[in-house]
């Protein structure tokens, strides 16, 4: 980060002469608030994360804050992309199995896609897809014609887009709205077949409610990146059920994500000492 710091023209300087600041601890938010509180002064914040769920209480006006958003996108589109292959073609229950089985799986060629939120992750997913003719369709809060979409929802209409679909892709940010937004309600109105992947944040699904579902066959399967509780414990009843792919949350790793960030931080160091728009700006009023 330091070098990335350099690299986009700026200084690393203790806090007190620190017109910006690059925060590096993802899950200390405490600490976050008391250097704020006592340097005043910082004009902007730069956090490492796409999500912003541990710091959005202390978003505010009075500075620029900006996150990774977007900056993990590509990795975390294809790791979304290998889990609905996994998950539709069966592969989970083949790398289980100890003995020679029954064939089993759908296609992801012609499925219909649903696709929560309209980020970057749903950019570079909706490319990923493309080769499959998929149609594809998005929800996302602000409507708007997207390349290889065929249909671009509302947000308060998810559940109509959840009817019907062979696939759908959780990549959205968490908020108050979107935390527990799929659950028992929504796993009965979906496709017996259907295959839930979730690249976003645990606690947009219902734990238990998605236990239910796989359990009882309301679904085809779940392949998680994320749960919540995060990490899953041992003995958690996902663990064990054939239906179900688990993943450290490890969409995109900190190999992967090191010069991705790096990159990001350069750029804005240069954009900040331009005085130019910055990239992967906060909404305090949206919470991400």
């Amino acid at each position: 980060m330091a070098d990335a710091i350099v690299a986009g023209g700026g200084h690393v300087v203790p806090l007190d002469q620190a017109e910006a600041l690059v925060w590096g601890a993802p899950h200390e938010p405490l600490l976050l608030e008391r250097i704020i509180e006592d340097h005043p002064q910082l004009q902007w914040i730069q956090l490492p994360f796409a999500g912003i769920e541990n710091y959005v209480h202390l978003v505010d006006d009075e500075r620029e804050w900006t996150c990774g958003k977007g900056v993990y996108a590509k990795p975390v589109a294809e790791m979304a992309l290998a889990l609905a292959l996994a998950g539709m073609r069966g592969l989970g229950t083949y790398a289980r199995a100890q003995t020679w089985g029954s064939e089993q799986g759908t296609n992801l060629f012609h499925a219909n896609v649903t696709i929560l939120g309209g980020g970057g992750i749903t950019e570079s997913l909706i490319q990923l897809l493309a080769p499959f003719d998929c149609r594809i369709t998005v929800v996302r809060n602000r409507v708007q014609e997207m390349d290889g979409v065929d249909e671009v929802v509302e947000a308060d209409r998810y559940i109509d887009a959840l009817v019907g679909a062979d696939l759908v892709v959780v990549a959205l940010a968490l908020t108050p709205d979107t935390e527990g937004m799929l659950s028992r309600n929504e796993f009965e109105l979906m496709e017996p077949h259907a295959w839930i992947v979730n690249v976003a944040r645990g606690r947009h699904i219902v734990t238990d409610d998605l236990v239910w579902a796989l359990t009882e066959g309301e679904i085809g399967g779940a392949a998680l990146d994320v749960t919540d509780p995060e990490p899953l414990p041992e003995g958690h009843p996902l663990w064990s059920l054939p239906n179900c792919i688990i993943t450290p949350h490890a969409g995109s790793t900190w190999s992967m994500s090191m010069p991705l960030l790096s990159e990001r931080i350069a750029a804005n160091v240069k954009r900040f000492r331009q005085g130019d728009e910055l990239l992967g700006g906060v909404f305090p009023d949206l919470q991400y």
